[in-house]
This record gives structure tokens, sequence and C-alpha cells, in this order.
């Protein structure tokens, strides 16, 4: 006896719809390997339907005061915490991720950033006005760049449509945001709960494929388009972007670099390395996977390490026990498994290694050690729980090995030596540098990456900064 699909649609101009031509896909349980859902897989009158919507409602909350987005943002905010197991529940779905970590580590920090740009709504800054002209004033205005067109990822749902949304229409603009086709539950709930507080057409939420992010991207309405995903679905997005000069917003990959010197308290880096790097099932940019430690503690912390992950457990949303759930999909599933099978004959696999039980796509915690710096493992990203470990001798090859990958997100260092890990938080060539920590994220401080990891913030100041333009005002003072 078959179950009956949940039915998922599309969130256009201030109301639930489905695709156009009634096309759907079925979205799965990672946990269980079992649809649980259909969501629409929209095409070009959809996306045609959501960009008019958007559009239109874009001059009236343009013109909103700074005030009034505060409020709606404060309510969003409030309105999270009050619908909190909801959104818990669709992402566990979603996901498959353990539900008490779901509740404790990301509803609290969502809540937070929203509340925090609904505070950056009213600090549209500009530089001083002044005469730098004999009789005339310059002034300059900071506004919305009109239509975003969004794309999020599938690896954080629910908290990366937040930090796509929230600055967006902090700054007056109006939002096309598309989930991932593997992920779209907690989106259509975020939909719901902005409904019925944004005016119609400013938040607009549309499911779909690759497909329904390409025609998104090259649609002639928005101004700006933004994405998390890929290094390769970023460089599409920037070509398709170029063609009509759209702003472009990319968080992409990262291959994380953790730098670890012989004076660290090898119990405690061990301690945090291993969790910073199997949280989420690895599936994070800025995940700890590719661990450098120093020649002379190089076998006592792998052997630390190894031990770490085998009692580090994965399963059931349900288990209070486990650290992470399984991976997203069934690709994804495939490339871990490439890796570590592709592996050359001087790598050692010393914990995990392979698939977890025969029910969803669950996979071991992994350690991997004696790698080289042009070794596959290293040079790309996994994006699974597997944590890969090489030896340095000193601080220059350990800066060499570590800007030596073409990512350049974030990275830590790990050392009691002040002057040392000012010296390497200078050196090494990534949009964040942690020291004696990995993965911590604020509100107010930014997010985002160099080289191949993409270009803009998210979070802080600078990502509200980047969904304003800048326009110069100048006046005669004779008229």
């Amino acid at each position: 006896m078959s179950t009956e699909l949940r039915r998922l649609r599309n969130y256009i101009d201030g109301e639930f719809r489905d695709a156009a031509d009634g096309r759907t896909t079925e979205v799965v349980n990672p946990a269980t390997g079992e649809a649980y859902a259909t969501a629409p897989l929209s095409g070009q009158a959809d996306v045609d339907a959501a960009m008019a919507a958007a559009a239109a409602a874009f001059p009236a909350w343009r013109d909103t005061t700074p005030a009034e987005r505060q409020k709606a943002l404060l309510k969003i905010a409030d309105a999270f915490e009050e619908r909190a197991e909801e959104l818990i529940a669709a992402e566990v779905e979603n996901t498959g991720k353990p539900a008490g970590l779901t509740r404790s580590e990301e509803i609290p920090p969502m809540v937070d950033q929203i509340r925090f740009f609904a505070g950056a709504a009213r600090m549209l800054e500009g530089r001083s006005a002044g005469e730098y002209m004999d009789g005339m004033t310059s002034i300059i205005r900071r506004e919305p760049v009109g239509v975003c067109a969004q794309v999020a990822p599938w690896n954080y749902p629910m908290m990366m449509a937040v930090w796509k949304f929230a600055p967006a229409i902090a700054a007056g603009n109006t939002v096309v945001l598309k989930p991932s086709d593997t992920t779209p539950a907690s989106t259509v709930l975020i939909a719901d709960i902005l409904g019925s507080i944004l005016p119609k057409g400013v938040f607009n939420v549309i499911c779909g494929d690759r497909d329904t992010g390409r025609m998104m991207v090259e649609h002639p309405t928005p101004a700006m388009a933004s994405i998390t995903g890929s290094v390769r679905a970023g460089m599409s997005v920037a070509e398709s972007a170029s063609k009509d000069v759209k702003r472009v917003h990319l968080e992409l990959g990262g291959k994380a670099p953790v730098v670890v010197f012989e004076d660290t308290d090898i119990a405690k880096a061990v301690e945090d390395i291993s969790v910073a790097g199997f949280f989420n099932a690895g599936q994070d940019c800025t995940a700890a996977t590719r661990v450098l430690v120093q020649e002379s503690i190089h076998d006592e912390f792998v052997a630390a390490l190894a031990k770490a992950a085998a009692e580090t457990k994965t399963g059931q949303p349900d288990d209070e026990d486990v650290l992470y759930g399984p991976l997203n999909n069934p690709n994804q599933l495939k490339q871990v498994s490439g890796f570590i099978e592709r592996l050359p004959a001087h790598a050692k696999v010393e914990a995990g290694g392979h698939q977890v039980g025969d029910k969803g796509y669950f996979y071991a915690p992994t350690v991997v050690s004696g790698l080289k710096q042009d070794d596959e493992i290293v040079q790309n990203e996994v994006f699974g729980p597997v944590i890969t470990v090489q030896s340095f001798s000193d601080e220059t090859q350990a800066i060499e090995y570590a800007n030596g990958v073409e990512y350049a997100l974030a990275s830590s260092v790990w050392t009691k030596d002040h002057a040392r890990a000012m010296r390497l938080s200078k050196a090494l060539d990534f949009g964040c540098v942690w020291i004696n920590t990995h993965i911590p994220l604020v509100a107010e401080m930014p997010h985002g990456g160099f080289k191949k990891s993409g270009y803009g913030k998210d979070l802080s100041a600078y990502g509200f900064d980047d969904y304003t333009r800048i326009k110069h005002v100048m006046t005669s003072l004779d008229a």
C-alpha cells in the first residue's frame, strides 16, 4: 500500500501555486531514501510570473522607511521562534539532520541573523555630504538594487534561505528565491511565514532544478543574482549574468586548511577539529576537512583524530547521540565514496571509509593520512565526513600547503604562539582565519571567500552593503 506524497507548491505574488504546466519532481528524505513529497518543476512561465510579481512589488517596498522594514523583519524573527518546531520538522525531512542539533544549532542563529539585518535596515549610511567643488554640494544615496534572483543550496537550506532574503529585504529589494530541488520543504514553509507579514510579491519562492535556476539568472528582470553552491554552478551564473551585466554574489566551494603546530594542545585541538570536520556530515564549505600537522606531532595527532572519528556517530534524526545525519542524496554518496575508492597507494584510511547501513545515505566518519599536496582528495572538495591529514616541516611549508588549492573561503591556525598566529592570519589567503577554533559564525562578521570560493559577503554590514547601490547627487548652491 503506497503512502500519498505531500504536495509542495511555489509561492508567487502572495499565493501558493503549482507549476504552470503541472510538472513535479519527487522529494526524498535522505535518512530513509524514500520519497515524502512532490515539488513543482518550475519552467519559464513560473519564472516569468515570479519575476513580474517581484518587479511589481519593488517600487512600494523600496519606498518603505527603514523603520517599516525593520519592523517586518522583527516580526519574521518572532514568527520563526513561534514556529520553530515546524521549521525543524521540515528541515529534518529535507536533510535527515539530527533534530536536536537542528533545534540548538540552527534556529537560534537564524533568528539572530534576521534580527541583525532588521537593525541593519536602519543603518543605510553614506559618506558625509560636503562641498568638493566651489558652489556645489554632494551627497551620497544608498539604494536597493531591485529584484534579486537567489539560489540556495541543499546543505543548510533553511539557514541559507535566511542569509539570502534577510539582507535583501532589509535593504529594500524584492526576492525570487529557489531552493535546491532536493531540499525545498523548509523554504516553502518559510514562504508561508513571510507571506503573512510581507506585502505580496516582496518574497517569492519557486521550486525546480538547475534549468529553473538558469532561467532565473538569465531573466531580464533581476538586477542581481546571488547563489550559494558549487564552483561549477557559480561559474555558470557569472557567465549568464554577464550577458546583461547583472550584479553577481557568489558563495561557492571551500577546502579549509587547519594548520596545527607542535605547541598545540593536541587533545583539545582534536576534539574541536573532529566536530568541525564531521558536523553536518562534512557538508559545509567551511568544514575542517584538510588538516596540516607539524611533523613532530603528526603520528600522535593522527592516532588521536582516528580515535575521535571512531567514537563519532552518525544515524537517524531522532537519535540524540549522533553528531550528523546522512549525505544529502545518492549522487553525493557516490561522490564521497569515489574519493575514497580512488585514493593513491601512499594514502592510508585511518578510520571509516565506508557507507553505513543499507537505508539512507549515511557515510562513516573518515580520516585519511599519508597524503601529498597534489592528491585529488587534497585539491578537490569532498563535501562529506572526510578529514585528510598531511604533515609539514615548518611555517613556510605550512603556508605553502595551506594556500596551495584553488579555494579560499576559510582556514584555521592552532598554536599558543601569538606572533605566529598573527603571521599566519596575514599569510593565509582565505576569507576567514580562525585561531585555535574552527567554524563559529556571528551575524556581525562577514562570511565569504576569494579565488574560486567566489566573491561578495554574507552576514554583517558588508553582506548588507552587497544588496545596495551607490548614487551620487550633486546640487548647485546658486540655484
